[in-house]
């Protein structure tokens, strides 16, 4: 796991300056303390910053082919290198490290852009092609690991997080409004868009080539999930399945010359993770769970359980209000508004892990691959009502929404009724349209020029040929996981140099997924059933029955009693910044609304927060 960075001017007469491609990388030294290394010659420069996982002494980056024609960077693991490494021994090529990093290399010699179709793993690469005079890049097919980019007329520049772009000379950007609207709806930014206009991620399942001989740029979509459900197969087959794909996946995950554990919250998917953990490894396996002294947001004890059943080395940590402090920390680490709370015991639960291993196995995932988030479940029985015309709803439940109970993310439940039932998987956000419309300054709604955010989704959704409960498995795939979930977890694990691993979302156990009949999944029984029968032998009763309680933070509690001066002195102060975006009047009846106990807005209140705290940071 590894931080890269890198600069190419079009010009071959300009020359990079390798003091600054060091600067940049040095910009993402916690993604890789062990090690450094830099290739500048001419126009191009890679960086790359090094947190040592497999081959400790000769796994040193930028890595050439045995020709020394072909150059990569690759922030990643790759988990059947070492298969792929004999096929390509036997076809002649020579090995000089037992990286996955030289196998990329090589694959990429023997297949060229097809080379991503061999690899099982996380991955962000570039490779420089003396040869041809182009740039390679890649991104694994879940977004698991980020890539960054900035093109204009004279130069591309990339990297792992935005901060490395920033610290490269010639950049120019400005804040994207689109982009602060996703944030506001949603509480992260979608798609292939960042705050800055100019700087853009690349998305999962893609590959890009830039050609130095004419400039041209040009991105190819190498992966997508078709959902195929195969109803010749029964269910308990499906789960002989699904049980040999996640041993397999977690077997391949726990490959490491470095000391290893895992995330145990206490639900389903991590424990389901430990177990195969533990019955495939011969010495107790290193858990570590997070808590809050909030019962309702305590998962310790279910964590505990099922630790005992398989003996781990088991910890604890218990998070306080006063972590708070933490906020410039998260701002810092995202580069961009970022309102998942769950940052906080994600944080906490990597710094506290890292002083004991240095790579850990967590569960996410397992809610998009199996069909797990309680929307499905609510959803799905709107999608069945009989009365679920557009027009008619809107008109019956329209005027009403201000009356109704607001539990839903945020909206009530006339919202749900109001839109088409194809369309219900992409409303789960914080601030829906008519909220937005509302509480945005006019000088924002004009930059926004109708831009809407829910767009996007919606077209995801249109885009999926599938039944509803997949309809919404691929939305969530697309959008939720990589730009919210696995954005959280990789920029605060990798903050504290720990590489955490996802073996459910392995691309081979997806698309085994994908042809399981969605009544499989989800049914009046409950959420992610062909999981829980699977894992039925393995895991304690208490897991499997245990109602889905997620990561959250107890914001609701903190806000009205601990936080409450914090949130009023940032938020309501003369010289808020926020102020600029969102009228001042309805950020106060938002904090009115949740301290009087009328609707819980807590996310909501922390969505300001973070982007109060951001602007202030990036002025």
């Amino acid at each position: 796991m590894c931080g890269i960075a890198g600069k190419v001017y079009f010009d071959k007469n300009r020359s990079v300056d390798q003091l600054e491609i060091k600067r940049m990388a040095d910009t993402i030294i916690h993604r890789g303390p062990d090690d450094d290394g830099y290739y500048v010659k001419d126009n191009v420069g890679l960086g790359f910053r090094r947190l040592s996982i497999i081959d400790l002494h000769t796994g040193h980056q930028p890595l050439s082919n045995a020709h020394g024609n072909i150059w990569i960077t690759f922030n990643g693991e790759v988990y059947n290198f070492q298969e792929e490494r004999e096929k390509l021994i036997q076809k002649g090529y020579q090995f000089k490290t037992k990286t996955d990093t030289e196998v990329i290399v090589n694959l990429y010699e023997e297949y060229g852009e097809n080379c991503v179709d061999h690899l099982r793993g996380m991955f962000a690469f570039v490779i420089w092609d003396q040869r041809k005079n182009l740039l390679f890049g890649a991104r694994d097919r879940f977004g698991i690991k980020p890539f960054y980019y900035y093109l204009d007329n004279s130069q591309f520049v990339w990297g792992s997080e935005i901060k490395v772009i920033k610290a490269a000379n010639g950049v120019q950007y400005e804040l994207n409004v689109a982009a602060l609207d996703d944030y506001v709806a949603y509480g992260y930014i979608l798609s292939d868009r960042s705050i800055f206009t100019t700087i853009k991620k690349l998305k999962p399942g893609f590959t890009f080539v830039l050609n130095l001989n004419n400039g041209l740029f040009q991105e190819r979509k190498y992966w997508d999930i078709s959902f195929q459900p195969d109803f010749s197969i029964k269910e308990s087959e499906w789960e002989e399945r699904v049980l040999a794909l996640i041993q397999e996946s977690v077997k391949l995950r726990m490959i490491a010359d470095v000391p290893l554990g895992a995330f145990l919250s206490g639900g389903i998917d991590s424990s389901a993770v430990v177990a195969m953990m533990a019955m495939a490894s011969d010495r107790p396996i290193k858990t570590f769970s997070i808590g809050f002294k909030e019962a309702k947001f305590n998962e310790l004890d279910h964590a505990r359980v099922l630790a005992e059943k398989y003996g781990t080395e088991h910890h604890e940590m218990i998070v306080e209000p006063e972590s708070i402090g933490l906020m410039d920390t998260l701002v810092d680490a995202y580069d961009e508004p970022f309102a998942d709370s769950s940052a906080i015991p994600t944080y906490y639960v990597s710094k506290f892990a890292r002083e004991h291993v240095t790579v850990a196995l967590s569960g996410d995932g397992g809610d998009e691959v199996f069909a797990g988030y309680q929307r499905y479940a609510k959803m799905r029985k709107l999608h069945e009502r009989p009365m679920n015309n557009r027009v008619v709803n809107k008109a019956v439940f329209g005027s009403m929404h201000a009356l109704l109970p607001n539990s839903m993310g945020g909206k009530g439940l006339s919202y749900y009724l109001s839109v088409d039932s194809n369309y219900l998987g992409a409303y789960n956000g914080l601030f829906n349209p008519y909220e937005r419309t509302h509480i945005y300054t006019d000088r924002f709604k004009q930059k926004l020029a109708g831009q809407l955010s829910e767009n996007h989704m919606i077209s995801t959704i249109d885009s999926i040929d599938a039944d509803f409960i997949s309809k919404m498995q691929g939305n969530d795939m697309k959008n939720y996981l990589v730009d919210d979930i696995l954005t959280k977890v990789d920029r605060v694990s990798m903050l504290n140099s720990l590489e955490v691993r996802v073996p459910l979302l392995d691309h081979k156990l997806f698309e085994l997924s994908a042809k399981i009949p969605s009544h499989f999944k989800i049914n009046d029984k409950g959420l992610k059933m062909i999981l829980k029968n699977t894992m039925k032998p393995y895991l304690p009763q208490s897991t499997v029955s245990h109602p889905k309680q997620g990561f959250g933070v107890p914001l609701s509690v903190w806000f009205k009693d601990d936080l409450k001066q914090y949130v009023n002195d940032l938020l309501l102060s003369n010289s808020a910044l926020i102020a600029e975006y969102i009228k001042p009047d309805q950020t106060k009846k938002i904090i009115d609304g949740h301290l009087k106990g009328t609707r819980d807005f807590s996310y909501k209140i922390w969505n300001l927060l973070y982007l109060e705290s951001w602007l202030q940071r990036n002025k």
